[in-house]
Protein backbone atom coordinates (compact mmCIF):
# COMPACT_ATOMS: atom_id res chain seq x y z
CA UNK A 1 0.00 0.00 0.00
CA UNK A 2 3.02 2.46 0.87
CA UNK A 3 3.76 2.42 -2.59
CA UNK A 4 0.51 3.72 -3.84
CA UNK A 5 0.23 6.46 -0.97
CA UNK A 6 -1.41 9.54 -2.82
CA UNK A 7 0.19 12.70 -1.88
CA UNK A 8 -3.08 14.27 0.24
CA UNK A 9 -2.17 10.45 2.10
CA UNK A 10 1.56 11.76 2.36
CA UNK A 11 0.57 14.61 3.40
CA UNK A 12 -1.90 13.71 6.14
CA UNK A 13 1.17 11.20 7.56
CA UNK A 14 3.42 14.06 7.44
CA UNK A 15 1.88 16.37 9.05
CA UNK A 16 1.12 13.06 11.63
CA UNK A 17 5.08 12.57 11.66
CA UNK A 18 5.59 15.60 13.31
CA UNK A 19 2.38 15.98 15.93
CA UNK A 20 4.55 12.26 16.72
CA UNK A 21 7.45 13.45 17.50
CA UNK A 22 6.45 16.15 19.72
CA UNK A 23 3.90 13.79 21.34
CA UNK A 24 6.85 11.07 21.59
CA UNK A 25 9.07 13.40 23.90
CA UNK A 26 5.82 13.85 25.94
CA UNK A 27 4.92 10.49 26.32
CA UNK A 28 8.49 10.01 27.76
CA UNK A 29 8.76 13.28 29.66
CA UNK A 30 5.20 12.51 31.14
CA UNK A 31 6.29 9.02 32.61
CA UNK A 32 9.12 11.27 34.16
CA UNK A 33 7.36 13.82 35.54
CA UNK A 34 5.00 11.12 36.91
CA UNK A 35 7.74 9.03 38.10
CA UNK A 36 8.85 11.82 40.61
CA UNK A 37 5.23 12.39 42.00
CA UNK A 38 4.35 8.94 42.46
CA UNK A 39 7.90 8.46 44.38
CA UNK A 40 7.37 11.47 46.05
CA UNK A 41 3.57 11.67 47.20
CA UNK A 42 2.88 7.79 47.38
CA UNK A 43 0.01 6.45 45.91
CA UNK A 44 -2.74 7.74 47.69
CA UNK A 45 -1.80 11.71 47.33
CA UNK A 46 -0.54 10.63 43.68
CA UNK A 47 -4.56 9.64 43.16
CA UNK A 48 -5.31 12.72 44.35
CA UNK A 49 -3.04 14.73 42.01
CA UNK A 50 -4.46 12.73 39.46
CA UNK A 51 -8.42 13.40 40.62
CA UNK A 52 -8.05 17.18 40.54
CA UNK A 53 -6.07 17.19 37.34
CA UNK A 54 -8.97 15.39 36.17
CA UNK A 55 -11.50 17.37 37.30
CA UNK A 56 -9.83 20.55 35.93
CA UNK A 57 -9.58 18.48 32.74
CA UNK A 58 -13.09 17.32 32.40
CA UNK A 59 -14.67 20.63 33.02
CA UNK A 60 -12.16 22.27 30.37
CA UNK A 61 -13.29 19.58 27.73
CA UNK A 62 -16.69 20.26 28.78
CA UNK A 63 -17.15 23.87 28.63
CA UNK A 64 -15.54 24.56 26.14
CA UNK A 65 -16.95 24.16 22.72
CA UNK A 66 -14.51 22.41 19.73
CA UNK A 67 -13.82 25.54 17.99
CA UNK A 68 -11.09 24.35 16.57
CA UNK A 69 -13.38 22.17 14.15
CA UNK A 70 -15.52 25.35 13.83
CA UNK A 71 -12.55 27.11 12.32
CA UNK A 72 -11.48 24.44 9.80
CA UNK A 73 -15.17 23.44 8.66
CA UNK A 74 -16.01 27.30 8.18
CA UNK A 75 -12.93 28.71 7.43
CA UNK A 76 -11.24 26.89 5.08
CA UNK A 77 -13.22 28.23 1.92
CA UNK A 78 -13.04 31.39 2.24
CA UNK A 79 -9.17 31.19 3.30
CA UNK A 80 -8.28 29.48 0.47
CA UNK A 81 -10.64 31.98 -1.65
CA UNK A 82 -9.12 35.17 -0.20
CA UNK A 83 -12.16 36.27 1.36
CA UNK A 84 -10.73 37.62 4.32
CA UNK A 85 -13.86 39.29 5.78
CA UNK A 86 -15.95 36.05 5.62
CA UNK A 87 -12.66 34.48 7.56
CA UNK A 88 -12.64 36.76 10.35
CA UNK A 89 -15.99 36.15 10.92
CA UNK A 90 -15.82 32.26 11.85
CA UNK A 91 -12.28 33.66 13.93
CA UNK A 92 -14.71 36.43 16.06
CA UNK A 93 -17.22 33.50 16.56
CA UNK A 94 -14.63 31.25 17.92
CA UNK A 95 -13.00 33.67 20.24
CA UNK A 96 -16.25 34.56 21.58
CA UNK A 97 -16.97 30.84 22.42
CA UNK A 98 -13.80 30.14 23.81
CA UNK A 99 -14.00 33.69 26.29
CA UNK A 100 -17.24 32.72 27.86
CA UNK A 101 -16.17 28.88 28.07
CA UNK A 102 -13.29 29.84 29.93
CA UNK A 103 -15.25 31.80 32.87
CA UNK A 104 -17.96 28.75 32.88
CA UNK A 105 -15.30 26.57 33.37
CA UNK A 106 -13.13 28.55 36.55
CA UNK A 107 -16.33 29.49 38.35
CA UNK A 108 -17.71 25.76 38.34
CA UNK A 109 -14.29 24.47 39.42
CA UNK A 110 -13.87 26.54 42.14
CA UNK A 111 -17.23 25.82 43.55
CA UNK A 112 -17.02 22.04 42.56
CA UNK A 113 -13.63 21.70 44.68
CA UNK A 114 -15.08 22.61 47.71
CA UNK A 115 -18.39 21.17 47.16
CA UNK A 116 -17.22 17.86 45.98
CA UNK A 117 -14.88 17.65 48.26
CA UNK A 118 -14.76 14.27 49.93
CA UNK A 119 -16.88 12.45 46.96
CA UNK A 120 -14.38 13.15 44.72
CA UNK A 121 -11.27 11.85 46.40
CA UNK A 122 -9.76 14.82 48.23
CA UNK A 123 -10.33 15.88 51.53
CA UNK A 124 -11.53 19.22 52.51
CA UNK A 125 -8.48 20.41 53.49
CA UNK A 126 -6.97 19.77 50.23
CA UNK A 127 -10.07 21.49 48.39
CA UNK A 128 -8.39 25.53 48.39
CA UNK A 129 -5.71 23.69 46.51
CA UNK A 130 -7.50 22.40 43.88
CA UNK A 131 -9.62 25.55 43.72
CA UNK A 132 -6.78 27.66 42.93
CA UNK A 133 -5.67 24.69 40.26
CA UNK A 134 -8.88 25.57 38.36
CA UNK A 135 -7.52 28.73 37.69
CA UNK A 136 -5.61 26.56 35.03
CA UNK A 137 -9.07 25.75 32.81
CA UNK A 138 -8.37 29.13 31.44
CA UNK A 139 -5.56 27.78 29.85
CA UNK A 140 -6.69 24.57 29.01
CA UNK A 141 -9.38 26.30 26.37
CA UNK A 142 -7.21 26.67 23.56
CA UNK A 143 -9.75 26.01 20.71
CA UNK A 144 -8.96 28.69 18.52
CA UNK A 145 -5.10 28.78 18.44
CA UNK A 146 -4.91 24.57 17.47
CA UNK A 147 -7.18 25.28 14.85
CA UNK A 148 -5.97 28.25 13.10
CA UNK A 149 -2.51 26.53 13.16
CA UNK A 150 -3.51 23.38 11.83
CA UNK A 151 -5.50 25.06 9.26
CA UNK A 152 -2.24 27.14 8.71
CA UNK A 153 -0.51 24.06 8.31
CA UNK A 154 1.73 24.67 10.90
CA UNK A 155 1.56 21.22 12.76
CA UNK A 156 5.39 21.95 13.75
CA UNK A 157 4.10 24.54 16.25
CA UNK A 158 1.65 21.75 17.97
CA UNK A 159 4.60 19.40 18.08
CA UNK A 160 6.57 21.63 20.02
CA UNK A 161 3.58 22.71 21.82
CA UNK A 162 3.11 19.17 22.66
CA UNK A 163 6.82 18.41 24.14
CA UNK A 164 6.35 21.91 25.69
CA UNK A 165 4.00 21.14 28.39
CA UNK A 166 5.42 17.85 29.37
CA UNK A 167 8.98 19.72 29.62
CA UNK A 168 7.76 22.46 31.91
CA UNK A 169 6.15 20.14 33.63
CA UNK A 170 8.86 18.12 34.11
CA UNK A 171 11.27 21.08 35.14
CA UNK A 172 8.56 22.18 37.79
CA UNK A 173 8.39 18.44 39.34
CA UNK A 174 11.62 18.56 39.58
CA UNK A 175 11.45 21.64 41.48
CA UNK A 176 8.90 20.63 43.55
CA UNK A 177 10.82 17.65 44.22
CA UNK A 178 13.68 19.67 45.77
CA UNK A 179 12.01 22.15 47.21
CA UNK A 180 8.24 21.43 47.72
CA UNK A 181 7.44 17.20 47.62
CA UNK A 182 4.28 18.14 48.36
CA UNK A 183 0.93 17.48 46.54
CA UNK A 184 0.16 21.47 46.57
CA UNK A 185 4.32 21.46 45.07
CA UNK A 186 3.37 19.18 42.16
CA UNK A 187 -0.05 21.08 41.60
CA UNK A 188 1.67 24.26 40.56
CA UNK A 189 4.34 22.14 38.72
CA UNK A 190 1.26 20.74 36.41
CA UNK A 191 -0.13 24.33 36.08
CA UNK A 192 3.47 25.73 34.98
CA UNK A 193 2.92 23.73 32.07
CA UNK A 194 -0.39 24.27 31.54
CA UNK A 195 0.25 27.81 31.19
CA UNK A 196 3.62 27.85 29.82
CA UNK A 197 2.75 25.76 26.65
CA UNK A 198 -0.77 27.71 25.94
CA UNK A 199 0.99 30.94 26.21
CA UNK A 200 3.85 29.51 23.55
CA UNK A 201 0.64 28.04 21.27
CA UNK A 202 -1.61 31.12 21.75
CA UNK A 203 1.65 33.39 20.51
CA UNK A 204 2.59 31.31 17.52
CA UNK A 205 -1.42 31.33 16.67
CA UNK A 206 -1.27 35.41 16.63
CA UNK A 207 1.47 35.82 14.91
CA UNK A 208 0.34 33.46 11.93
CA UNK A 209 -2.80 35.95 11.84
CA UNK A 210 -0.70 38.66 11.77
CA UNK A 211 1.84 37.58 8.94
CA UNK A 212 -0.80 36.76 6.74
CA UNK A 213 -2.54 39.96 7.12
CA UNK A 214 -5.84 38.29 8.57
CA UNK A 215 -6.15 40.72 11.22
CA UNK A 216 -6.53 43.75 9.25
CA UNK A 217 -9.93 45.28 9.49
CA UNK A 218 -10.90 42.85 12.04
CA UNK A 219 -14.25 43.88 14.14
CA UNK A 220 -15.90 42.48 17.08
CA UNK A 221 -19.26 43.92 15.60
CA UNK A 222 -21.80 42.64 14.15
CA UNK A 223 -24.42 39.49 14.84
CA UNK A 224 -22.43 36.32 16.69
CA UNK A 225 -22.79 33.60 13.42
CA UNK A 226 -23.60 36.73 11.05
CA UNK A 227 -22.61 35.20 7.50
CA UNK A 228 -22.05 31.52 9.23
CA UNK A 229 -25.11 29.48 8.25
CA UNK A 230 -25.65 26.69 10.45
CA UNK A 231 -22.84 27.56 12.72
CA UNK A 232 -24.53 26.90 15.74
CA UNK A 233 -25.79 23.36 15.71
CA UNK A 234 -22.63 22.72 14.68
CA UNK A 235 -20.44 24.10 17.03
CA UNK A 236 -22.70 22.77 19.93
CA UNK A 237 -22.99 19.06 18.13
CA UNK A 238 -19.21 19.37 17.78
CA UNK A 239 -19.06 20.56 21.58
CA UNK A 240 -21.17 17.39 22.33
CA UNK A 241 -19.50 14.81 20.67
CA UNK A 242 -15.85 15.73 22.74
CA UNK A 243 -18.23 16.53 26.05
CA UNK A 244 -19.39 12.50 25.37
CA UNK A 245 -15.77 11.29 24.47
CA UNK A 246 -14.95 12.72 27.91
CA UNK A 247 -16.42 9.88 29.43
CA UNK A 248 -14.22 7.61 28.45
CA UNK A 249 -11.14 9.27 30.14
CA UNK A 250 -11.34 12.22 32.69
CA UNK A 251 -15.20 11.11 34.27
CA UNK A 252 -13.89 7.61 34.28
CA UNK A 253 -11.43 8.44 36.64
CA UNK A 254 -13.66 10.94 38.57
CA UNK A 255 -16.13 7.71 39.05
CA UNK A 256 -13.22 5.35 39.68
CA UNK A 257 -12.25 7.76 42.63
CA UNK A 258 -15.48 8.72 43.97
CA UNK A 259 -16.49 4.43 44.18
CA UNK A 260 -12.76 3.23 45.77
CA UNK A 261 -11.18 6.08 46.45
CA UNK A 262 -7.71 7.79 45.39
CA UNK A 263 -5.46 4.56 45.38
CA UNK A 264 -7.91 2.71 42.46
CA UNK A 265 -7.77 5.87 40.59
CA UNK A 266 -3.99 6.34 40.92
CA UNK A 267 -4.11 3.04 39.13
CA UNK A 268 -6.80 3.61 36.44
CA UNK A 269 -5.04 6.93 35.54
CA UNK A 270 -1.32 5.67 35.48
CA UNK A 271 -2.40 2.76 33.37
CA UNK A 272 -4.50 5.27 31.01
CA UNK A 273 -1.61 7.25 30.53
CA UNK A 274 0.69 4.44 29.49
CA UNK A 275 -2.30 3.35 26.62
CA UNK A 276 -2.70 6.62 25.51
CA UNK A 277 1.23 6.99 24.81
CA UNK A 278 0.81 3.44 23.08
CA UNK A 279 -1.86 4.86 20.91
CA UNK A 280 -0.82 8.34 20.08
CA UNK A 281 1.31 7.40 17.35
CA UNK A 282 -1.90 6.33 14.98
CA UNK A 283 -4.44 8.83 16.98
CA UNK A 284 -2.20 12.14 15.87
CA UNK A 285 -3.15 10.96 12.17
CA UNK A 286 -6.89 12.09 12.97
CA UNK A 287 -6.30 16.21 13.79
CA UNK A 288 -3.75 16.16 10.33
CA UNK A 289 -7.06 14.21 8.58
CA UNK A 290 -9.30 16.63 9.65
CA UNK A 291 -8.09 19.87 7.73
CA UNK A 292 -7.84 17.76 4.32
CA UNK A 293 -11.09 16.11 4.68
CA UNK A 294 -12.40 19.52 4.83
CA UNK A 295 -10.22 20.68 2.15
CA UNK A 296 -11.56 17.91 0.09
CA UNK A 297 -15.47 18.75 0.89
CA UNK A 298 -14.84 22.21 -0.22
CA UNK A 299 -14.16 20.74 -3.58
CA UNK A 300 -16.95 18.17 -3.59
CA UNK A 301 -14.68 15.62 -3.69
CA UNK A 302 -16.48 13.27 -1.67
CA UNK A 303 -15.63 9.93 -3.14
CA UNK A 304 -11.48 11.11 -2.86
CA UNK A 305 -13.02 11.50 1.02
CA UNK A 306 -14.24 8.24 1.58
CA UNK A 307 -10.96 6.79 -0.24
CA UNK A 308 -8.52 8.88 2.09
CA UNK A 309 -10.72 7.88 4.92
CA UNK A 310 -10.13 3.89 4.64
CA UNK A 311 -6.29 4.75 3.91
CA UNK A 312 -6.14 6.59 6.96
CA UNK A 313 -8.00 3.43 8.78
CA UNK A 314 -5.78 0.86 7.48
CA UNK A 315 -2.31 2.30 8.32
CA UNK A 316 -3.67 3.56 11.78
CA UNK A 317 -5.14 -0.24 12.43
CA UNK A 318 -1.63 -2.01 11.27
CA UNK A 319 0.01 0.74 14.07
CA UNK A 320 -2.24 -0.35 16.37
CA UNK A 321 -2.03 -3.90 16.38
CA UNK A 322 1.68 -3.77 16.34
CA UNK A 323 1.55 -1.64 19.57
CA UNK A 324 -1.20 -3.29 21.38
CA UNK A 325 1.72 -6.51 21.34
CA UNK A 326 4.51 -4.42 22.76
CA UNK A 327 2.15 -3.04 25.59
CA UNK A 328 1.70 -6.81 26.13
CA UNK A 329 5.01 -8.05 26.91
CA UNK A 330 6.39 -4.78 27.91
CA UNK A 331 3.66 -2.92 30.02
CA UNK A 332 3.97 -4.96 33.07
CA UNK A 333 7.53 -4.34 33.57
CA UNK A 334 7.75 -0.60 32.36
CA UNK A 335 4.74 0.45 35.52
CA UNK A 336 7.11 -1.49 37.70
CA UNK A 337 10.43 0.13 36.52
CA UNK A 338 9.17 3.42 36.30
CA UNK A 339 6.44 4.03 38.48
CA UNK A 340 7.51 1.40 41.42
CA UNK A 341 6.94 -1.75 43.19
CA UNK A 342 3.84 -0.48 44.42
CA UNK A 343 2.33 0.52 40.83
CA UNK A 344 2.75 -2.95 39.70
CA UNK A 345 -1.41 -3.78 39.74
CA UNK A 346 -2.28 -1.20 37.49
CA UNK A 347 -0.81 -3.23 34.68
CA UNK A 348 -3.44 -5.55 33.94
CA UNK A 349 -6.29 -3.23 33.69
CA UNK A 350 -3.47 -1.14 31.75
CA UNK A 351 -4.14 -4.28 29.16
CA UNK A 352 -7.61 -3.54 28.82
CA UNK A 353 -7.16 0.17 28.52
CA UNK A 354 -4.36 -0.39 25.68
CA UNK A 355 -7.09 -2.75 23.83
CA UNK A 356 -9.49 -0.16 24.27
CA UNK A 357 -7.33 2.35 22.55
CA UNK A 358 -6.47 -0.06 19.66
CA UNK A 359 -10.44 -0.42 18.75
CA UNK A 360 -10.01 3.28 18.71
CA UNK A 361 -6.74 3.58 16.38
CA UNK A 362 -8.96 0.96 14.40
CA UNK A 363 -12.07 3.08 13.67
CA UNK A 364 -9.83 6.62 14.39
CA UNK A 365 -11.10 7.96 10.62
CA UNK A 366 -14.87 7.58 11.05
CA UNK A 367 -15.78 10.60 13.58
CA UNK A 368 -13.91 12.80 10.73
CA UNK A 369 -15.40 11.65 8.28
CA UNK A 370 -19.01 11.72 9.85
CA UNK A 371 -17.75 15.99 10.82
CA UNK A 372 -16.18 16.93 7.31
CA UNK A 373 -19.50 15.58 5.51
CA UNK A 374 -21.35 17.99 7.80
CA UNK A 375 -23.47 15.23 9.93
CA UNK A 376 -21.80 15.82 13.66
CA UNK A 377 -25.56 15.15 14.64
CA UNK A 378 -24.50 11.07 14.05
CA UNK A 379 -21.55 11.03 16.12
CA UNK A 380 -23.43 12.55 18.78
CA UNK A 381 -26.06 10.21 18.77
CA UNK A 382 -23.60 7.20 19.02
CA UNK A 383 -21.52 9.20 21.68
CA UNK A 384 -24.43 9.87 23.84
CA UNK A 385 -25.72 6.62 23.63
CA UNK A 386 -22.91 4.63 24.37
CA UNK A 387 -21.31 6.99 26.82
CA UNK A 388 -24.85 6.63 29.03
CA UNK A 389 -24.50 3.05 29.18
CA UNK A 390 -20.86 3.11 29.78
CA UNK A 391 -21.26 5.43 33.08
CA UNK A 392 -24.22 3.90 33.85
CA UNK A 393 -23.40 0.61 34.35
CA UNK A 394 -19.60 1.33 35.07
CA UNK A 395 -20.78 1.66 38.96
CA UNK A 396 -21.88 -1.80 38.49
CA UNK A 397 -18.70 -3.03 37.10
CA UNK A 398 -16.49 -1.34 39.41
CA UNK A 399 -17.80 -2.47 42.77
CA UNK A 400 -18.27 -6.16 41.69
CA UNK A 401 -15.25 -6.42 39.09
CA UNK A 402 -12.64 -4.00 40.17
CA UNK A 403 -10.78 -2.22 37.73
CA UNK A 404 -10.63 -5.03 35.58
CA UNK A 405 -14.49 -4.90 34.97
CA UNK A 406 -13.60 -0.72 34.26
CA UNK A 407 -11.22 -2.19 31.62
CA UNK A 408 -13.19 -4.28 29.41
CA UNK A 409 -16.13 -1.91 30.00
CA UNK A 410 -13.90 0.51 28.33
CA UNK A 411 -12.96 -1.45 25.70
CA UNK A 412 -16.81 -2.62 24.99
CA UNK A 413 -17.66 0.92 24.91
CA UNK A 414 -14.69 1.86 22.28
CA UNK A 415 -15.85 -1.06 20.09
CA UNK A 416 -19.61 -0.19 20.54
CA UNK A 417 -18.47 3.57 19.89
CA UNK A 418 -17.04 2.23 16.30
CA UNK A 419 -19.62 -0.10 15.45
CA UNK A 420 -22.57 2.69 15.55
CA UNK A 421 -20.42 5.13 13.63
CA UNK A 422 -19.99 2.98 11.12
CA UNK A 423 -23.59 1.71 11.03
CA UNK A 424 -24.22 5.04 10.47
CA UNK A 425 -21.85 6.11 7.12
CA UNK A 426 -22.78 3.00 5.83
CA UNK A 427 -26.70 3.56 5.91
CA UNK A 428 -26.06 7.30 5.56
CA UNK A 429 -23.68 6.94 2.31
CA UNK A 430 -24.62 4.22 0.44
CA UNK A 431 -23.45 5.78 -2.97
CA UNK A 432 -20.16 6.28 -1.86
CA UNK A 433 -19.95 2.63 -0.22
CA UNK A 434 -20.58 1.49 -3.97
CA UNK A 435 -17.66 3.65 -5.50
CA UNK A 436 -15.17 2.41 -3.13
CA UNK A 437 -16.47 -0.69 -4.41
CA UNK A 438 -15.55 -0.34 -7.48
CA UNK A 439 -12.36 -1.23 -9.14
CA UNK A 440 -10.28 1.95 -10.31
CA UNK A 441 -7.03 2.30 -11.88
CA UNK A 442 -3.81 3.44 -10.26
CA UNK A 443 -3.51 6.41 -12.69
CA UNK A 444 -7.37 7.59 -11.46
CA UNK A 445 -6.90 6.79 -8.10
CA UNK A 446 -3.85 9.32 -7.98
CA UNK A 447 -5.85 11.65 -9.89
CA UNK A 448 -8.89 11.52 -7.24
CA UNK A 449 -6.81 12.16 -4.30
Amino acid sequence: MIAGVRPILRRVVTNAGMLLGGRTINAVLSLAYMAMAARALGVRELGVLVLIQAFAQFLGDVVKFQSWQTIIHYGAQPLAEGEVPSFQKVLRFTLVLDAASTVLGIVVGIAGSFLFAGRLGWTPQEAPSAAVFMLTIAFMVSATPVGLLRIFDRFDVMARQAALIAFLRMIGSGLALLLMPTLTGFLLAFAFGTVGSWLYLAGAAFGELRRRKLLEGFSWRGRLSEGLPGVWPFAWNTNLTTTLEVAFTHAATLMVGALVGPTPAAFWRVGRQVADAIAKPAKLMVPALYPELARLRAEQRHSAMWRLATQVGMLGGGLGVILLAISIFAGPPLLSAVMGPGFAPAATVMTWQVGAAVIGVLALPLEPMLISLGKPGLAVRVRLAVGALFLAILPLLVTRFGLIGAGAGLAAAACALALGMLWFILRENGTHRESMAAPRSPDNLEGDV
